[in-house]
C-alpha cells in the first residue's frame, strides 16, 4: 500500500510538472506586431507625435494563439527624459480587453467610439485616457508597442494604469509582440 501512495503520488507530481512545462511553453509564443505608417526600428511620422495632429498610428498583428479571451497594448517610453541618461519609462497608452479577434487599429483610434466593443482605455503619464503621442524634450528616443494575448477579459481596472495593468496580466499572457519606433523633435 505504501508503495502504490508513493507512485501515485510521484506521478501526480510528474504530471503537475509537466503540466506547467507545457502551459510555460504556451506562453512563449511570439505575435506580429506592425504599422503601415512605420517599419520596426524606424522612425515614427511627425502625424502621430505631439508635433502633428497626436494620433495613434495605424497597427495591425496576426498569430495571436488559440484560448485569447483579450488582447492589451502597452506603449511606452523607457528613455525619458533623456536617451543619454534615461530616469524612468514614460507611458503614452495604455488599451485593454480588446476583443481576441480584432486584426488591429486603425489610425486615430484612441478615445474613438470607434475602438472595438469592451475595449477600455487607460491612464497614460500625462494622466488623460488615450494616447499621447511621442513628445520628446532632449534626443530621440525608443517608443515600444507591446501587444499581450491573455486567456482572459479583465475587470474593469481603477485606476487604469500601466503598473494596475501588468499585475492584473500575471499568469494571464498566452503571447506578446512587440514594434518598436523612435522620434526627434523637429522643432
Amino acid at each position: 500500500m505504501r508503495n502504490t501512495t508513493r507512485s501515485l503520488i510521484g506521478w501526480s507530481v510528474a504530471l503537475a510538472l509537466a503540466s506547467g512545462a507545457a502551459h510555460a511553453a504556451e506562453r512563449k509564443t511570439t505575435m506580429e506586431l506592425s504599422s503601415s505608417a512605420f517599419a520596426h526600428n524606424a522612425d515614427i511620422p511627425s502625424l502621430y507625435t505631439c508635433e502633428g495632429r497626436d494620433q495613434s498610428p495605424p497597427l495591425v498583428w496576426s498569430g495571436v494563439p488559440a484560448g485569447t479571451q483579450s488582447l492589451a497594448l502597452i506603449v511606452d517610453d523607457p528613455d525619458a527624459p533623456d536617451p543619454a541618461a534615461p530616469k524612468m519609462t514614460w507611458v503614452h497608452w495604455v488599451l485593454y480587453n480588446l476583443p481576441p479577434g480584432t486584426p488591429g487599429l486603425e489610425a486615430g483610434m484612441s478615445r474613438s467610439p470607434k475602438l472595438p466593443p469592451g475595449t477600455r482605455e487607460g491612464l497614460n503619464d500625462g494622466k488623460r485616457e488615450g494616447y499621447g503621442g511621442p513628445c520628446p524634450p532632449i534626443g530621440r528616443h525608443r517608443y515600444v508597442h507591446k501587444l499581450y494575448a491573455l486567456d482572459t477579459v479583465l475587470p474593469v481596472l481603477r485606476p487604469a494604469t500601466k503598473a494596475a495593468l501588468e499585475e492584473a496580466m500575471q499568469g494571464h499572457i498566452l503571447a506578446k509582440g512587440e514594434l518598436v519606433g523612435y522620434y526627434r523633435k523637429k522643432k
